[in-house]
């Protein structure tokens, strides 16, 4: 053998040894790690539960369950190749996004019940953003006994998570935008509920008000929480509802009280701004899953009223441009939903005119904490404050409890809101040009801009009054004075002025006529609502709205 052969060869055992070496440390890295991962659960008072061997996939894995995760690492043989050599990351699984663990079997064509047993299955939830979508961890084991020991112990601990429902009351509003509701819930809603072991009772509503009437009605504490399938006015008639026979159930007529059951809300309207606040994304197996979660969000509501006289609960109203287009939308029903929004929206600005009225608000405290010890202000309260005054000419005055995010309005139509600050965001666009008002609209599209015009007031209050001083224009008019307007002149076209005649309000998407004044009034966490908080929502749609 010649001396460069030997070279090579010794170079090649040393490479060997080195190579060993190598994966040896690595392997004692592993177990090391492994070691500290079990004493630092341990130390959490997570020790293991049950440890097992499974198979994911073709794989076997040696996994590990806590009472708050799931954690699996390859078993790695004793002379491994190449790529098995590298450092391998365990898996881990969160309990609290895990709903529902099955047992596996294989069963035959027809066969409906037994079978041989295949391991676990554990469905549970990823998130992709603020999107949730379902998701299922396959552990493969043959052995019966195995496999029970495993399922029991998970659902155990899984049934320990309090906040998730067992027993919900189902409501369904069929007429709501493409009136897509009922199959919304069959495909997307029902079957999660299913898998998690919800059990529903369900109500078809079958006209406007239906749901309200059921609720004062039914027992409650049969119930974990109410689930309503529709838009934003139906949304609000359930919270209202909900508030109102919380009072009913205190014998508090005068002070609005928090319900007991929480609301999850299946987005199935024309804009959900109230599902895309409390999820971040207007999507129903996002809202399913928060809900067969437990995922539970405070949220503050407002109560609307009218010379002491409670007209409802909401989180929103918008005075007018935002309830003179409502307005006319609805008096186009037979239209498309999106036809007749864009009808509403020209027709309104074309007709373009203030309202004179007296503006007066409460500006918000700036501890919250202090805010959480008064959660619903008495007068007496409301009275040591000063009220902030104004008078002039509005083309909109808004107040919002939410931050109203919508598909149209991706940054939300009050962007400096939360869900749960004890404040609204009161938004007053004086009079101005019409070209400049377009401007302050299609701001909403972008980041930030649409306040910092001058005409423009954003102020983030507890409580505001407005008094109208002109007088209410009936918004009932007749077909042919529009197309009279179209044709011709539209000065001779006089404002009509009748008995009974009241202002339009947009009060959560819903049409409501007032003919005096409206005081609003925030209450901190009034309704607990399934979702978590929008901090932040990343989106790349567009504003249809102009």
């Amino acid at each position: 053998m010649s001396e460069p052969e030997e070279e090579l060869r010794e170079d090649a055992a040393e490479k060997k040894k080195r190579e060993k070496r190598s994966w040896r440390r690595k392997k004692e890295k592993r177990e090391q790690d492994e070691e500290e991962q079990v004493e630092q659960e341990e130390q959490h008072s997570e020790g293991v539960v049950l440890r097992g061997i499974f198979k994911l996939g073709k794989k076997s894995h040696d996994v590990l369950l806590t009472r708050t995760r799931l954690t699996w690492t390859p078993i790695i043989p004793e002379t491994p190749t190449a790529g098995e050599a590298c450092a391998v990351q365990p898996g881990v699984l969160l309990l609290q996004d895990v709903f529902a663990v099955k047992v596996k079997r294989r069963r035959g064509a027809g066969q409906q019940s037994g079978g041989a047993v295949l391991g676990v299955a554990l469905f549970c939830c990823r998130r992709r953003g603020r999107k949730l979508e379902e998701d299922t961890l396959q552990l493969h084991n043959a052995s019966a006994e195995h496999t029970h020991a495993w399922y029991n112990t998970l659902s155990e601990l899984i049934a320990g998570f309090s906040s998730r429902p067992r027993y919900v009351k189902v409501f369904i509003n069929p007429s709501s935008h493409k009136k897509e509701a009922v199959h919304i819930y069959r495909e997307h809603v029902a079957p999660l509920f299913k898998m998690a072991d919800v059990r529903t009772d369900i109500t078809v509503t079958e006209r406007k008000g239906h749901a309200l009437s059921v609720m004062k009605e039914c027992k409650l504490d049969e119930y974990d929480g109410v689930v309503c399938v529709g838009g934003d006015g139906f949304v609000a008639e359930l919270c209202h509802a909900l508030v109102l026979r919380a009072q009913l159930d205190a014998n508090s007529p005068e002070n609005p009280v928090k319900s007991s059951l929480p609301l999850g809300i299946i987005p199935a309207g024309s804009t959900d701004v109230v599902s895309c606040s409390v999820h971040g994304v207007r999507d129903p197996v996002t809202a399913a899953l928060h809900i067969v979660l437990g995922h539970l969000q405070d949220v503050d509501m407002c109560s609307f009223s009218s010379h002491d006289q409670l007209l409802r609960f909401g989180f929103s109203a918008m005075f007018g441009f935002g309830g003179q287009s409502l307005a006319r939308a609805e008096k186009k029903r037979w239209m498309p939903s999106s036809r007749r929004r864009e009808y509403a929206l020209v027709k309104t600005l074309a007709r373009l005119r203030p309202e004179d009225c007296q503006l007066s608000f409460l500006p918000a405290k700036r501890s919250t904490s202090e805010q959480a010890d008064h959660r619903d202000q008495s007068p007496d309260l409301e009275a040591e404050q000063t009220w902030v005054t104004k008078q002039g000419l509005y083309l909109s005055i808004s107040i919002m409890s939410i931050p109203c995010l919508s598909p149209h309005v991706p940054r939300g139509l009050a962007p400096n809101t939360s869900l749960a600050n004890g404040s609204a965001a009161l938004i007053a666009v004086g009079n101005t040009s019409r070209s400049e008002f377009i401007k302050h609209l299609k701001r909403y599209n972008s980041s930030s801009g649409q306040f910092s015009f001058s005409f423009v007031e954003a102020h983030t209050v507890s409580a505001v009054r407005i008094r109208p001083w002109s007088l209410p224009a009936a918004w009932s008019e007749e077909e042919s004075e529009e197309e009279e307007e179209e044709k011709g002149d539209p000065k001779t076209t006089p404002i009509i002025q009748s008995e009974g005649a009241a202002f339009p309000w947009n009060m959560d998407g819903e049409l409501v006529e007032i003919p005096n004044e409206v005081l609003v009034r925030v209450h901190q966490r009034l309704i607990t609502l399934y979702g978590e908080e929008v901090e932040e929502v990343e989106s790349n749609a567009s504003c249809s709205c102009i």
